[in-house]
């Protein structure tokens, strides 16, 4: 496969000893690449290992990798703390008697911020390693599984895009059928305006009329835009089966095609040819579109 988009999404679970994880990435079109890490507090150290990994596969997109740690799984002993819950029992005793309220609950009283503690566990410098590493391996899984997601949609626009240039190819194969016969039809269309002006006179010279015919058509001789267009599509055949990240040649060439459609409606003279031009511009438009989310 040699397209890939830019928009997709990948999610990946992991687990080491009591931590429990899963990483959701997300990724959808942009300039660069674009990526923002999203990482609870006391996991710092892999923001750097994220970023590298991204970069390694991806070279387009604004991506969003969030991990999330089920942290009911690393908890340590829950504790009470015997002098916070003094004060709070000393405070409840001094205003007794002297505020109208109803008596507070256990519940309530453990609920204060400090009265309960939650020991962290703690992980000697190898154990924080094999865990962080493990979470990196999860991490892998969770940026290949999105490269996969890109590729499918690639695979969806390349058939689109590929539809787009042969509809391209096949307009401009007609509006080259119409400009070889624009000489013959100048030459009839400029001897009935010329007889229209002075209907009187007779016998114009063959010669006033060729060299008017001539000026006619190098006015509106698009030729050289007929040429530069069917190059343009051969290359962007070769662009849409070429491998890596072709999006920024694709969205040039797409601008390159619509100057020359632009140009072929403003010579025309055939509103045959006008309305091949304007078919012609509103095609590359829908393909420029969706050109925006190759990588």
């Amino acid at each position: 496969m040699s397209l890939s988009s830019m928009t997709g999404f990948a999610r990946a679970h992991g687990a080491h000893g009591s931590w429990r994880w899963h990483w959701e990435i997300r990724s959808v079109n942009a300039r660069g690449l674009d990526l923002r890490v999203r990482i609870p507090e006391g996991f710092e150290a892999l923001e750097q290992p994220v970023r590298t990994l991204s970069a390694e596969r991806f070279s387009r997109g604004s991506m969003t990798a969030t991990l999330t740690i089920d942290a009911s799984q690393t908890r340590g002993a829950v504790r009470v703390n015997e002098e916070a819950l003094g004060q709070v029992l000393a405070i409840l005793r001094s205003v007794e008697g002297t505020v109208r309220a109803t008596p507070p609950t256990l519940d309530g009283i453990l609920g204060l911020r400090g009265v309960l503690e939650v020991q962290q566990l703690s992980l000697s410098e190898a154990e924080l390693a094999d865990r962080d590493a493990a979470i990196l391996t999860s991490l892998v899984q969770a940026l290949n599984g999105l490269l996969e997601a890109r590729r499918a949609e690639g695979a969806r626009l390349l058939g689109f895009l590929s539809t787009q240039v042969t509809a391209l190819s096949d307009l401009r194969d007609q509006a080259s059928t119409l400009v070889q016969a624009q000489p013959e039809q100048f030459q009839v269309r400029l001897k009935a305006a010329l007889a229209q002006v002075d209907a009187a006179q007779a016998g114009i010279p063959q010669e006033r009329i060729a060299q008017e015919v001539a000026l006619l058509l190098v006015k509106a001789d698009v030729r050289e835009e007929l040429d530069r267009l069917k190059a343009h599509l051969s290359q962007a055949r070769e662009l849409l089966s070429a491998r890596g990240a072709q999006g920024r040649r694709l969205d040039f060439l797409a601008q390159e095609l619509n100057r020359e459609a632009n140009t072929l409606c403003s010579k025309s003279s055939d509103i045959q040819l006008t309305r091949i031009g304007l078919e012609m511009k509103a095609t590359i438009d829908q393909f420029r579109e969706q050109v925006q989310n190759v990588e």
